[in-house]
């Protein structure tokens, strides 16, 4: 996948030989001219290469907002039909939010397509993205910050499960419609598209025919890997974490190129607050000269505590504004943006901060290690990392590692500052029923794992290395890799 305009063809013949074979690939449809082209050039390229060993599927998903879309529906699954494509329709349930519908809907639709994608047994996702997509999304990133944004991702893994990618991302519309119209193939015109209340329309409406922004993405791009490199690295050579609730910045992690510095606080903010974006620039500068002023003192950013101290600058969640969470028996949820918690017991259990309330039992959080007792899997020093060498990750600093007899025996916390240690332990989770006893044992049915909220949902390639390295500091699962076995024509 290259971020170089590409005519439609030669952008799904350059994707389908990227891809690790056998593959099955779910086609997002709508119905719409590029979604119907990705759909008909994916069919006739695979076609034409059965040694690809390619299958495809397609869903198409009716957010049921307005009328008329459950029947142009039925017309994507009659043109899946006519190709010998399996095909499913995915409709969006229940109420819609009255603000917000279009963050809304992706996420349901992304959802709907996930699940499309498990019951069809496919590898992949593909969406329609294209370089029209692209310019809209670097103009509306544009006017909001002065930062280089990436645009839309080419891959993207959702939910840890589905990697979703979009091989005409650097192709346009124009030439995707030129292909239909070649093939003799309609698609269907949505309205909202027409519709100026939306952002997207009305940049859409505004951009020229400048062909610079893919030639700035494709160095931003770049750049972009660099620095989730080097931060991995630095991760290994600066971080520590104490019983997954406490972070430590190394004094010489502090010294650290500022780039580097600005991605690896920025994400292990909205990592330690539950999160799903870094701060914003402001909050930013803020915290980067706090860290590099040197006097010792306290600041929050992002609902985390940034505590600087001679041995270090240490970070945790505020204990302020974290709201309990209910989950039923066999229910699952996230808390605070921090755990991902299943109920397996046979009662309704309550999940809330411990927050110095000794009557409340903390949870036993485990990850991809065999479980330990304890409120949180102990993570003090930095583990080998998961992520995969040759995507770009890079060798681990030649740190001693503690071994467990070694460490102080006076119990978790020991040889931390204590107030630094008290507020960690504040913002931990400790559960709670209100009908009935509640024992250690029967607090043993909530299992948590530490949920990255910047990452666990949507997580960009770019980020990819940073991220597997970080969940090897927690020691949770490693993310899935990408389905590719080339990417911008190199192997991985």
């Amino acid at each position: 996948m290259s971020p170089e305009a590409r005519s439609p063809r030669e952008a799904i013949l350059q994707f389908l030989t990227s891809l690790q074979s056998p593959a099955r690939i779910l086609v997002a449809i709508s119905g719409g001219s590029d979604s119907t082209g990705l759909l008909l050039l994916l069919d006739e390229a695979v076609k034409a290469a059965p040694h690809l060993k390619i299958s495809l599927c397609a869903a198409t998903v009716d957010h049921a907002l307005r009328a008329g879309s459950a029947e142009e529906a039925r017309e994507v699954a009659a043109l899946c039909a006519s190709l010998g494509i399996a095909r499913t329709i995915m409709t969006w349930q229940g109420d819609k939010p009255k603000t917000a519908i279009m963050a809304a809907a992706r996420e349901a639709r992304y959802s709907l397509l996930a699940e499309a994608a498990e019951a069809f047994g496919a590898d992949l996702i593909v969406t329609a993205h294209t370089l029209d997509d692209q310019r809209e999304t670097l103009a509306m990133r544009g006017m909001r910050t002065e930062q280089v944004s990436t645009g839309i991702a080419d891959a993207v893994l959702f939910d840890r499960r589905f990697w979703i990618l979009r091989p005409l991302l650097f192709s346009s519309r124009a030439d995707i419609r030129a292909f239909l119209s070649e093939q003799g193939a309609g698609w269907i015109d949505d309205p909202s598209n027409e519709d100026v209340k939306y952002e997207r329309v009305r940049i859409r409406r505004q951009l020229s025919a400048d062909a610079a922004a893919e030639k700035n993405v494709s160095a931003v791009w770049d750049e972009r890997l660099a620095v989730s490199a080097k931060g991995a690295d630095w991760l290994d050579c600066h971080f520590r974490l104490h019983g997954g609730l406490l972070g430590q910045v190394m004094p010489d992690g502090l010294r650290q190129d500022r780039a580097v510095l600005d991605y690896v606080l920025g994400r292990l903010t909205a990592v330690f607050g539950g999160q799903p974006f870094a701060p914003g620039r402001a909050q930013m500068e803020r915290l980067l000269t706090f860290a590099a002023g040197w006097e010792p003192g306290r600041m929050t950013v992002g609902r985390v505590v940034f505590d600087l101290r001679r041995d270090g600058l240490y970070l945790t969640r505020e204990s302020r504004g974290i709201l309990p969470l209910v989950l039923q028996s066999g229910e699952a949820g996230v808390w605070d943006g921090r755990f991902e918690a299943v109920n397996r017991s046979a009662i309704d259990m309550r999940i809330e901060a411990r927050a110095g309330r000794s009557s409340l039992i903390p949870v036993l959080v485990t990850g991809i290690q065999p479980p330990r007792v304890g409120a949180v899997n102990d993570s003090t020093m930095p583990k080998e990392s998961s992520a995969p060498k040759d995507l770009g990750a890079l060798d681990s600093c030649d740190i001693p590692r503690v071994k467990p007899e070694d460490r102080n025996e006076q119990g978790w916390g020991a040889g931390l500052p204590k107030a630094a240690w008290k507020r960690a332990i504040a913002s931990a989770p400790a559960i709670s029923a209100e009908q009935v006893p509640l024992s250690a044992e029967t607090a043993g049915g909530i299992h948590l794992t530490p949920y990255f909220a910047p990452f666990d949902r949507f997580l960009t390639r770019f980020d990819f290395i940073f991220a597997n390295r970080l969940s090897a500091v927690f020691a949770t699962a490693p993310y899935a890799r990408p389905p590719l076995r080339s990417i911008d024509g190199k192997t991985i």
